[in-house]
């Protein structure tokens, strides 16, 4: 029993020095595993990120780009205490920070410190300079750590930390060009589009691939470029070249202010469009913002109202439905309509003109705007033919315009257009809703020929290498005869030569359009607050430019009405068209 008791005790005691060897086996390698990964390395690393694409007005200006941010770092375990002093006062100098808190930072910290994460790329470039000649002051001393049995060294870091948005031009094509937000991504600071052109192309000024770059590294901790270092291409994001002058852009800005100030109105939104082609050349708006600067107080101008705001368009609608009654040959502009000395019940409501006529034709309708004449008209159209005939002129329907958050408007369901009611007030823009980019493209078909193109403002993209790439859109369609077109190109010029929009006239100009004034609706009910509005065309024996004014609540009183408001807006945008050479006065 004995002689088995010790066979036993020895066979555990060989199997726990088996044991223990194996553990130890273990933990070297561990420990040499760990060792490996903190001895110094003789390779760099670096990344050089890309940047998100600019955004450039036609006349090429830069209105968003994005400035490269980097950081500097130090090890305060290398730098030699007794020119602690000298490499403050140097790094200051270069980098602008402030020597008291830069002091302050090292002395407070042991080991990676970052002194800044905001350097300019100017500043990034000399201090990768004075970098060397830091270490060559000696500056940074080998730092030996006794617990871990390593010594390292390790100067002034230069490395990228991200990208800002930089909006050179400030307010200037606010909200259009919208804003971004700040995103972190593997530890580097991105921007996302939040709002307009930044949002809408996010996919194609967003950067594709960053550059790295891997190789030998000298005493100062640079990478050596050789025929043995590895990098890759970066690929930035796509610059967006947009159809709108910068110049003009302003010159509007600063009419809209002023009229705005005057008409103590909430808004005033203009654009002016290449009928032809769908450019925007100008799309502006009195209530900006500096996107590098947003206060609580600019949120409600950060949406652009062009496409964002759904209204009752009123009078201006008129001309929409009388193309309509055109297109079904449901009217002729001869035709005499009773108007009843200005005064019509629908309903249950008395209808009233703001002037007393007793008779007029029925194109005149038009050009004086008698909501009585209006709404007789609009009874000769049936059910479908009025509710597709808005739908064929855009409305309900996205104009496709590169700016997101597009809103659709609304117009009545088909079986309410049997009442006679409701054909009435929709004849007239009431009891429907639609926004400042489909009224303008609806009118541009009367100045296209009776066609409806695609409003646009990105005109291509371009890459780093200047390859250009056109943006592909939806064609052309017919939405009413040429023949319709041209009879309601002429109405809309009268209504200017002997009607509401008579003080839009500019001699040597060919200049159509319509007014409209329509009450707001709220709480089931009008409030006693309006929104104005004209628009039209203007063109000369080559360009024809389409034009739309929205004057949001002016408050002055009698400049609710679009005839003492909008108007007066429209000529001014007509006049700078002619100062910068879009549009020629004849003799």
């Amino acid at each position: 029993m004995e002689q088995k008791d010790t066979r036993k005790i020895k066979i555990l005691f060989l199997f726990a020095i088996v044991t223990l060897g194996f553990v130890i086996f273990l933990g070297t390698l561990f420990y040499w595993a760990q060792i490996d990964r903190r001895l110094p390395r003789l390779t760099y690393k670096e990344q050089i990120h890309a940047t998100r694409g600019n955004v450039i007005s036609n006349d090429n200006f830069k209105v968003a780009s994005s400035k490269k941010l980097y950081k500097a770092v130090i090890n305060t375990k290398n730098v030699d205490p007794d020119k602690l002093d000298l490499f403050v006062n140097l790094y200051s100098l270069y980098s602008g920070d402030d020597k008291v808190r830069v002091k302050k930072r090292i002395l407070s910290r042991k080991g990676s410190l970052v002194l800044s994460y905001k350097i300019n790329p100017k500043s990034a470039k000399h201090l990768k300079v004075l970098a060397r000649k830091l270490f060559r002051l000696g500056v940074f001393k080998t730092y030996h750590d006794a617990k871990k049995g390593i010594s390292f060294l390790h100067g002034l870091s230069i490395v990228q930390s991200g990208e800002r948005r930089v909006y050179p031009v400030k307010t200037t094509l606010t909200p259009v060009i919208g804003y971004v937000k700040k995103i972190e991504k593997d530890g580097i600071t991105k921007v996302m589009g939040v709002k307009g052109l930044e949002r809408y192309y996010e996919d194609k000024l967003l950067s594709i691939q960053d550059t790295l770059v891997i190789g030998s590294r000298d005493i100062s901790n640079s990478i050596i470029l050789n025929r043995d270092s590895i990098s890759s291409r970066r690929i930035n994001g796509l610059d967006i070249h947009t159809t709108i002058s910068l110049k003009l852009q302003k010159m509007l800005e600063d009419v809209l202010d002023k009229y705005k100030k005057s008409l103590a109105a909430k808004e005033i939104v203009v654009s002016v469009m290449h009928s032809q082609s769908g450019a925007i050349v100008a799309l502006a708006s009195s209530n900006r913002y500096d996107p590098d600067f947003i206060r609580r107080s600019d949120y409600p101008n950060l949406n652009v109202t062009a496409v964002e705001y759904a209204y009752e368009p009123g009078s201006v609608m008129k001309p929409i439905t009388f193309a309509i009654l055109l297109k079904e040959k449901k009217v002729n502009p001869y035709d005499l309509v009773r108007i009843y000395g200005g005064k019509y019940k629908l309903g249950r409501k008395i209808i009233r003109d703001t002037h007393d006529y007793e008779w007029l034709s029925a194109e005149d309708v038009i050009v004086h705007s008698s909501n009585v004449g209006m709404i007789q008209l609009s009874q000769k159209l049936d059910a479908i033919e009025f509710y597709q005939g808005l739908k064929d002129f855009g409305f309900t329907q996205k104009t496709q315009i590169d700016l997101p958050y597009e809103k659709l408007g609304s117009i009545p369901p088909l079986h309410k257009f049997r009442s006679e009611t409701y054909k009435g007030t929709v004849g007239y823009g009431y009891g429907m809703t639609s926004t400042f980019i489909q009224v303008l493209n609806a009118y541009n078909v009367f100045n296209n020929k009776g066609r409806m193109v695609t409003p646009y403002i990105a005109s291509y993209f371009k890459g780093d290498d200047g390859t250009k790439y056109p943006i592909v859109r939806d064609g052309e369609k017919e939405v009413i005869p040429i023949s319709v077109a041209k009879r309601m190109q002429g109405i809309l010029i009268k209504t200017v030569q002997k009607g509401t929009g008579v003080k839009a006239k500019v001699d040597g100009l060919t200049i159509g359009g319509k007014t409209g004034t329509a009450h707001i609706a709220e709480k089931g009910g009008y409030a006693r607050r309006y929104n104005s509005s004209f628009f039209g065309f203007a063109n000369d024996k080559k360009n024809n430019f389409t034009i739309g004014v929205l004057v949001v609540e002016p408050k002055n009183k009698y400049h609710y009405f679009a005839s003492m408001s909008a108007v007066p807006v429209f000529k001014e945008v007509v006049l700078r068209l002619v100062e910068e050479g879009y549009l020629v006065i004849s003799e």
